[in-house]
């Protein structure tokens, strides 16, 4: 297996300040992760998820990261490399914001700063998989110049999955 570099857990672009988890963050996770309309995780049990994405990333040296504006200084997302449906050879790019920072651009500026860390590792290529449903979420992925490679059908309805390759 070919060795990758560690992935940067902190990128910075014009408006957002991406950095490694803090326990902090739970409520602010909890409340983005309500957002899904399928209930509300406890802190407890987020503090618990964010401790094994901190173990996990010391494992693989990718990372999902949370996003927090600049100016504001808030948390409103998060956006990093997956092992999701995929590969560590080939991570998924993930991300998911509040909606009241949707339209805004934040997903694509955070996605192409993680894209930029994905090659400072010396990956060949990346996949997302994003509900045949999220028509924001594709754009961001086209802006950013992955290309649908497939289509699967999952319990929750149709998963198109992008590819793009890393030069």
């Amino acid at each position: 297996m070919t060795m990758y570099e560690t992935m940067p857990f902190h990128l910075e672009t014009e408006r957002l300040i991406l950095r490694p988890w803090a326990e902090s963050d739970a409520a602010e996770l909890c409340a983005l992760l309500s957002e899904r309309g399928k209930g509300t995780p406890t802190v407890e049990h987020i503090r618990t998820s964010i401790a094994e994405l901190l173990t996990a990333t010391a494992t693989t040296g990718i990372a999902l990261l949370p996003i927090q504006r600049r100016d504001e200084g808030d948390f409103i997302g998060y956006c990093g490399l997956i092992i999701g449906r995929s590969t560590l050879q080939e991570p998924e790019i993930a991300y998911e914001l509040f909606q009241r920072t949707h339209g805004r651009g934040y997903a694509t500026e955070a996605a192409g700063a993680v894209l930029d860390a994905a090659i400072a590792t010396g990956r060949k290529r990346l996949w997302s998989t994003v509900g045949t449903w999220n028509t924001p979420s594709l754009r961001v992925l086209e802006k950013l110049g992955f290309e649908r490679d497939h289509v699967s059908t999952e319990e929750n309805g149709e998963v198109v999955w992008l590819t793009r390759s890393l030069p």
